[in-house]
């Protein structure tokens, strides 16, 4: 079916492209968080496997909406981890972090995040009129932007 939203189709395309590269790097942010959730040691094994645990179920929540964007643009939202990997802009993770060096990592991914959703939102409003999407996007930066401050606050 055509879909008729009031954005043209080369703007919904557009805004459809960008959500997808969000949503790739949230599932491997997701993935990395997770793997960090699992294998993290040391004397703040607890409150880091908590902090972990915590924030992948938050990306987890966003992973779907943000699949659900793509999907309601009238677009296919990515869905494979070759896909995600062909598209994020974050790296995996390789081999055994100390526990420092996940939160680290982790701090990156999102402030990583952050700077590209930052440009993506006036890319998303600005060029393509899609106030709708801006406005999510606006959301997606803001949760980042919180995880990114408790995982700084535990390297000060």
């Amino acid at each position: 079916m055509q879909v008729n939203i009031g954005l043209p189709d080369a703007s919904r395309k557009a805004v459809a492209q960008i959500l997808n590269a969000v949503l790739a790097d949230a599932y491997v942010l997701y993935t990395k968080t997770r793997n960090y959730h699992w294998n993290v040691k040391g004397p703040h094994f607890h409150d880091l496997h908590k902090l972990f645990e915590s924030q992948y179920d938050t990306i987890d929540g966003a992973i779907d909406e943000i699949a659900e964007r793509v999907r309601a643009l009238g677009e296919p939202a990515l869905g494979s981890m070759k896909d995600f990997l062909a598209v994020t802009r974050l790296s995996e993770s390789t081999g055994t972090l100390t526990a420092t060096q996940m939160i680290a990592a982790l701090l990156n991914d999102h402030e990583a995040i952050i700077r590209q959703v930052r440009s993506d939102i006036d890319t998303v409003g600005v060029e393509h009129g899609d106030t709708g999407n801006q406005d999510f996007l606006t959301g997606v930066m803001e949760d980042h932007e919180k995880m990114a401050w408790m995982l700084r606050s535990m390297l000060e």
